[in-house]
């Protein structure tokens, strides 16, 4: 079966995030009464899977290889099958 995965990658807490803080003092010159800025990055991909359970298994073995570094990022996986 086709399955769509949906990856959001984000800092943890205590990190800092200078793209975030660009975007935010950017806003704020544009009189946008902006506080905090967080950037992440989202991932959506497809793939083939036997069952829901094999895809979210190997698209938690794509974020920890490759996707999403342990030591500064949290992630988020959302899979489903796709349309």
């Amino acid at each position: 079966m086709k399955y769509k995965a949906r990856i959001e990658v984000g800092l943890k807490p205590g990190h800092s995030d200078p793209e975030g803080e660009t975007t935010k003092a950017s806003l704020v010159e544009l009189n946008y009464p902006v506080e905090k800025v967080k950037v992440s990055k989202v991932y959506e991909l497809y793939l083939d899977a036997s069952s829901q359970e094999e895809a979210e298994r190997k698209v938690e073995e794509m974020c920890r290889r490759l996707l999403a570094n342990p030591v500064k990022d949290n992630y988020t996986i959302q899979v489903e099958e796709a349309q």
